[in-house]
């Protein structure tokens, strides 16, 4: 799967798909899409990602408090 950075729109390879979608994890591994060898794997802060599309990632995937509120009445 790929991701993209808010400020420079760089291309991000996840390398473990369940770290995404855990509300719990606020970075994942993954490593930049750059030429034709294969970079290193670092770690990415969720909140600075975006789908490919331009879209936030679920608030499921990055606020584990997300659906507290509903709880609450």
């Amino acid at each position: 799967m790929f991701l993209q950075t808010k400020n420079t729109a760089d291309r991000v390879e996840v390398i473990n798909p369940n770290e995404l979608s855990d509300a719990f994890e606020t970075k994942i591994h993954g490593r930049y899409q750059a030429g034709e060898e294969r970079q290193d794997v670092e770690m990415f802060d969720k909140s600075a990602l975006l789908f490919l599309s331009g879209e936030a990632l679920p608030v499921c995937w990055t606020d584990p408090h997300y659906r507290d509120k509903e709880f609450q009445r």
